[in-house]
């Protein structure tokens, strides 16, 4: 009688994995107490995921099922512990009236039957029996897990815990490894919710992580795509200073002082990569708060090698216009807009458009988020003597053709740039203010000379970032809501002629995929203010603003509420959203 080949072998005969692999993944399966399947996965040994799911299918004479079909059985999901759910790889999906187990590994009988025990026990009435098994993707079901159903289980567990047992903070290592099976093995609540909390908004490509102090206890939320969203709480108020404490740990602050405001950085290796976080503490009225800014560097770095204007969603005119004037030999390109949007990636992207390798090129930021190759980068170092002014002083010592300024502060860091403009260099930099006219009387309110500021800038540009409708629920309008929306925007001055080319207007219901908020990715806008010698004319005269705008009106300009108008149009936004970043005019 011919003995049956085990998995590994297996797996090996059909040239998915090889023999020195499969060596190594079951010394990582003993060491680490996981089967073989997860650990060649863990290992990366299998790239197919596809014909590994096949092969173990055959191997046990199950079938494989594509969750992209499936329907998820959330009763069921909802039964099994969030520890088991990520260890054992495993998707309750139903079947009519029935609950299938969809899993990664059909070998490991023992978690299975445990998993089916669990839910025909506690499922009542709404689950008739767990019938039977079927085999699907690795990478399907772990998108399935970090979409929502999987991190977000363990956030809720995490704070579920806090009433059982008396809370310490834990020791946080300066580069710890942050994954699924590390957060539910560890012991601790607090550590627990803070390194979920991490986790989930690193799966949901938060900006910013928001730990904020109410009468009724610690709320947490994420910004995603710019946008506030809760995503747990209250925690009980009698822990949140065991939480802040925790964060302060990891950021090598002091847990002592909660009376005046602290900044902290702290790093972690999360899917192998190293990632940033930039830490600040508050005090407020009912504790503190913090908020934890992410900065996965490794990621925009790989981005970044083919960044262009045209991968931020600029339109071809905008494209025309900027990169004409990137490709000036020298004078200011000056970037407008509010904290977050998106002003420092629109540089990046211009530098790395120029970036042939024949010009030297300097950076002064606060901090240097990401690193770009070939361009020397320097970090301003305040507590050092290390400002902008002093910093921008040596660049212009070490020959430079292009620098970039992070962003004018003071009439110092202003003037020196505006000299460096005037003398043969190019310079990338921006400046916080509402639109491209509001620039003017920044400067001017720095004490800048306007003729001195108009002779060395090329143009000024406005920026925000539109959220856009997400692709997976995106639905048309009924015809009444359409109608609706179309009078709306003939009264906002979009002309009546261009709904007689059958404009399709769309919104979204919110899905998984975009968390519910019916939006997914955003893309740059912007309103160009060139300067030609009219307008620099008018600007050093000291004309008011309103001669001014007219001016650039009439010479072309379109203003930031008409470009996102335009997406809306396309059926690439909403109104709302459209409302949401810019004003009605």
């Amino acid at each position: 009688m011919n003995k049956q080949k085990t998995i590994g072998e297996v797996l090996v005969a059909k040239g998915l994995i090889t023999e020195d692999g499969l060596k190594d993944a079951t010394d990582y399966a003993r060491r680490e107490g996981v089967r073989l399947v997860k650990a060649s996965l863990a290992l990366g040994l299998i790239p197919d995921e596809e014909l590994l799911a096949k092969v173990l299918a055959e191997q046990y004479g199950l079938k494989v099922t594509s969750l992209e079909t499936a329907t998820i059985d959330d009763r069921a999901l909802e039964l099994i512990p969030s520890e088991v759910l990520h260890s054992a790889g495993v998707i309750p999906i139903k079947d009519g009236d029935n609950t299938i187990l969809a899993v990664t590994d059909p070998g490991d009988i023992v978690v299975i039957d445990d998993i089916e025990r669990l839910i025909t026990s506690k499922g009542g009435s709404s689950i008739k029996e767990v019938s039977a098994m079927t085999v699907s993707v690795a990478s399907e079901v772990d998108s399935i897990l970090t979409r929502g159903h999987g991190s977000e289980r363990i956030l809720k567990d995490a704070a579920d815990e806090f009433h059982v047992e008396d809370l310490k903070v834990s020791e946080f290592d300066d580069e710890g490894v942050l994954t699924i099976d590390k957060i539910t093995k560890d012991s601790s609540p607090v550590v627990k919710l803070v390194d979920t909390a991490i986790y989930d908004a690193l799966t949901k490509q938060a900006s910013d992580i928001h730990l904020e102090s109410t009468a009724e206890g610690l709320v947490v939320k994420y910004r995603l795509d710019g946008v506030l969203h809760k995503i747990m709480g209250p925690v009980e108020k009698n822990f949140q200073a065991s939480i802040i404490s925790r964060i302060k740990v990891m950021s090598e602050l002091d847990i002592s002082e909660r009376r005046i405001p602290q900044d902290g950085r702290f790093k972690i290796r999360f899917k192998g990569k190293t990632i940033d976080f930039r830490v600040s503490i508050m005090p407020s009225i009912h504790g503190e708060d913090a908020v934890i800014r992410i900065l996965d560097k490794e990621h925009i770095t790989k981005e970044f090698k083919e960044l262009r204007l045209d991968s931020l969603g600029f339109g071809e005119r905008e494209r025309k216009i900027l990169r004409k004037m990137i490709s000036e030999p020298y004078g200011m390109f000056l970037v407008t807009g509010p904290t977050g949007s998106g002003k420092t990636t629109t540089l990046y992207a211009a530098i790395s458009e120029i970036n042939t390798g024949k010009d030297k090129i300097i950076t002064i930021e606060d901090p240097v988020e990401y690193e770009l190759q070939g361009i020397t980068q320097i970090p301003v170092n305040e507590k050092k003597g290390l400002t902008f002014a002093k910093g921008l002083r040596s660049i212009l010592r070490h020959d430079p053709d292009k620098i970039m300024v992070g962003e004018i502060r003071d009439s110092e860091t202003a003037e020196i740039a505006i000299q460096a403009a005037l003398t043969g260099h190019l310079v990338f930099t921006t400046v916080h203010a509402n639109n491209v006219f509001d620039v003017i009387g920044r400067f001017i309110h720095m004490g800048i000379e306007p003729y001195n500021f108009v002779s060395s800038l090329n143009c000024v540009i406005a920026q925000r970032l539109l959220r856009m409708i997400c692709t997976n629920c995106k639905r048309p309008l009924d015809e009444l809501a359409a109608k609706a929306l179309k009078e709306e925007l003939i009264s906002y001055g979009v002309d009546k002629a261009r709904f007689d080319k059958g404009v399709e207007l769309f919104n979204a219901k919110g899905c998984e995929v975009c968390y519910d908020t019916g939006y997914s990715g955003r893309k740059a806008i912007v309103e160009i203010l060139e300067l030609s010698d009219e307008l620099k004319d008018l600007i050093a005269s000291k004309e008011p603003p309103s001669v001014i705008k007219n001016k650039a009106f009439a010479e072309g300009m379109v203003t930031l509420r008409t470009v996102a108008l335009e997406c809306v149009l396309r059926g690439e936004t909403t109104l709302e959203e459209v409302d949401r970043i810019t004003f009605a005019e």
